[in-house]
């Protein structure tokens, strides 16, 4: 590695053959037999909700939308699908990537991998779609499920820091996503309030009565999940992950613009991740050159010999090297298990 320098590393699928024989081998005997699942959300798509930022710009308000993202697609991989092994990675400018890996996954085939990624997503079309987000009478329990991980978030992060309901040019995009029985009436109360937290709640209020009034109507209790889905629910790049073939970015990769390094996120503090204090790789050149010289002072000083530590665990890369490697730890203890299973199963002791 370090003789060839490569700038980029990029992981794709485990091959019948090696990759530089690929040109040797008979037609169609080249094949990509396993990869890990993987899923990469990126800022950009959710341009179309976020007020703050656009384009390749983050910011800490609209970062929560990753946050939400992680915790949601999380819980599911978990829980619904019974995934265990999971690496969650900041992908070192606006997004994140997620690695599925346990043993059985990396061997599905493209539609069901599909299928994931399928019952994964809510908001469906492209820039001329208004409304995104359609929910049947009949609420699924991931749907629910994914309402109240929102629900925790949803005040904050779209009412105070996005100001959604802020203006009449905001406005307008939520009343385009209500029937039009109700649009009149929640423009006029909309005008008699200050701010979005005011809005919201009478946009609540008047989703409630008619909905106790027309029975019949498509203005159901839902109708306030669809706006906070469309804002806050995940959007997935369904290509990524059906592909077998795709190739996402290693992680502790540095990206090219930033200079941040791609460093794994520890899911038990999801919400204190901040991507502007990830260590780029100036930061860390800096700490490196600052310990080498202390250690040159120290060395003259002392004359017993140490045991030498390595070199990343005295920089601030140090903590997200030991989250990857306590889930390499965990898949390690995984593969020996399921070893033990096989053998105990063929009585081969």
């Amino acid at each position: 590695m370090q003789k060839m320098n490569p700038y980029k590393i990029d992981i794709g699928a485990v091959y019948s053959h090696r990759p530089n024989q690929h040109n040797t081998v008979k037609l169609g005997a080249f094949q990509a037999q396993e990869k890990e699942l993987v899923f990469d959300i990126d800022m950009t798509d959710y341009d179309d909700v976020r007020r703050c930022c656009s384009s390749a710009d983050i910011c800490s308000k609209c970062w929560t939308l990753m946050t939400m993202a992680i915790r949601i697609i999380d819980r599911a991989l978990k829980e619904d699908f019974g995934f265990k092994h999971r690496l969650w990675v900041y992908s070192g400018r606006r997004g994140v990537h997620c690695w599925v890996c346990d043993e059985s996954v990396r061997k599905l085939s493209s539609a069901v991998r599909s299928a994931v990624v399928e019952y994964l997503s809510l908001v469906k079309g492209g820039q001329d779609v208004k409304k995104k987000v359609h929910l049947s009478e009949k609420i699924h329990p991931f749907v629910r499920k994914s309402i109240n991980i929102i629900k925790k978030y949803f005040e904050q992060y779209a009412l105070v820091d996005q100001d959604i309901l802020e203006n009449k040019e905001s406005w307008d995009k939520i009343l385009a996503l209500v029937p039009e029985t109700v649009r009149d009436e929640l423009q006029q109360g909309f005008q008699r309030h200050s701010n979005s937290l005011q809005r919201w709640e009478n946009l609540k209020n008047i989703i409630n009565k008619y909905q106790k009034n027309n029975k019949n109507d498509k203005c159901g209790p839902w109708l306030e999940w669809e706006i906070m889905l469309q804002y806050c629910f995940p959007r997935l790049d369904i290509n990524v992950s059906k592909g077998i073939n795709h190739l996402l970015k290693s992680p502790f990769s540095v990206h090219p613009k930033t200079g941040r390094i791609s460093v794994p996120i520890d899911l038990q503090k999801v919400d204190q991740f901040d991507p502007f204090t990830v260590p780029t790789i100036s930061s860390i050149c800096h700490e490196l050159d600052v310990i080498s010289t202390k250690e040159e002072k120290e060395k003259g000083a002392e004359s017993d010999i140490k045991p030498r530590t390595r070199d990343y665990k005295k920089t601030s890369l140090a903590p997200f090297v030991k989250v990857f490697e306590q889930f390499l730890e965990n898949l390690d203890k995984s593969r020996k298990g399921e070893l033990l299973k096989k053998s105990d199963l063929q009585k081969d002791f």
